[in-house]
């Protein structure tokens, strides 16, 4: 999910219940580090934003607990060469800080990563071929 001007943090007791017994289910063996509630066209989604073996890992699901969206960091070198070429070209020789693998509905469907060149700070995303 995008990051928008109506997503708020919230708690976990402020989730609906379906969505935090997936939310707890998402979360065995992670850590919680926070909550989200967004409004997106619309629609309510509710995220969990989760650390895993030191990486982090944001599911996001509708307000019945389905789970929509995971945005999981992945290491720039694990990334199939044909993504790792795409990020690099797209970064235009600014520096990639972080890149997730974006699923949603059970299927991997792009990467995103972080870049910074001098002082600014954007986002790009490739698709699963390595293509924009």
């Amino acid at each position: 999910m995008s990051l928008t001007a109506s997503e708020k943090k919230i708690k976990k007791s402020d989730l609906p219940a379906a969505v935090q017994k997936t939310a707890d289910e998402q979360s065995q063996g992670a850590t919680v580090k926070g909550y989200n509630q967004e409004v997106e066209n619309g629609k309510t989604y509710y995220e969990v934003e989760l650390t895993v073996n030191g990486h982090s890992k944001d599911v996001s699901m509708d307000a019945d607990g389905k789970v929509v969206e995971v945005e999981e960091e992945v290491a720039l070198t694990s990334l199939p060469d044909a993504v790792h070429k795409g990020l690099t070209d797209q970064a235009k020789g600014g520096k990639i800080t972080k890149v997730e693998s974006l699923t949603k509905s059970g299927k991997l469907v792009a990467y995103e990563a972080q870049v910074v060149t001098g002082k600014k700070r954007s986002e790009i995303q490739v698709g699963r071929d390595g293509n924009p």
